[in-house]
């Protein structure tokens, strides 16, 4: 028996995902979780082959929490609706062994489930190959953290607070991220990494 923890936000999601996994006979659905911060605890505790995570989770996102689960005796599937290259690349680096989109074929979750826990990548093979052409982000990790906290509008004082930082070194690492994006604001900046999964 293949046993799944499932890290879903919404319920009803969750809940569609529990029961489609109840009809396949050989995986069990151990535990489920609805926060990014819950999930190393519930795999601790529950002990799961296969961990289905969301991206955009609470507390803490689902490619985080991917890299988090390294260390632990499981496998991680990232369950998506957002197919974006980006985002493909950095759950490969946090060492997720699968990315599948929520509006793939029902049947293919119990395939790509079986086939994590065997050792196997699952990776959609158009994505994958969206992936590659797109290369790797421009972004260093400290723009990109800067970037993901100007999303909201904060100024620049704000954000140098939010991540210790002094005014200039932000006002460099945007102008950087904008250079690099190759925009003229750090909204529209934002806007493309956010839409390429550099965020």
């Amino acid at each position: 028996m293949i046993r799944v923890l499932l890290a879903e936000d919404q319920a009803m999601v969750r809940g569609a995902l529990a029961a489609l996994l109840a009809l396949e006979g050989d995986i069990a659905v151990v535990a489920q979780v609805a926060r990014g911060d819950e999930v190393v605890a519930a795999v601790r505790a529950n002990g799961p082959d296969v961990v289905l995570l969301d991206i955009e989770l609470p507390g803490v996102d689902g490619l985080t929490v991917a890299g988090l689960l390294r260390a632990e005796p499981c496998r991680v599937l990232i369950l998506t609706t957002f197919g974006r290259p980006g985002y493909l690349r950095r759950a490969m680096e946090s060492g997720a062994a699968g990315f599948l989109l929520k509006d793939a074929p029902a049947a293919e979750l119990g395939i790509a489930i079986r086939r994590a826990a065997a050792g196997e990548r699952v990776v959609d093979p158009t994505l994958a190959a969206a992936a590659l052409a797109e290369g790797q982000s421009p972004l260093s990790p400290r723009e990109r953290e800067v970037l993901a906290s100007a999303e909201g509008g904060a100024s620049i004082a704000a954000i140098a607070a939010e991540l210790h930082l002094s005014e200039g070194t932000v006002r460099n690492h945007l102008s950087a991220a904008i250079q690099k994006c190759d925009v003229h604001s750090r909204m529209k900046a934002v806007r493309l990494a956010r839409a390429k999964g550099w965020l």
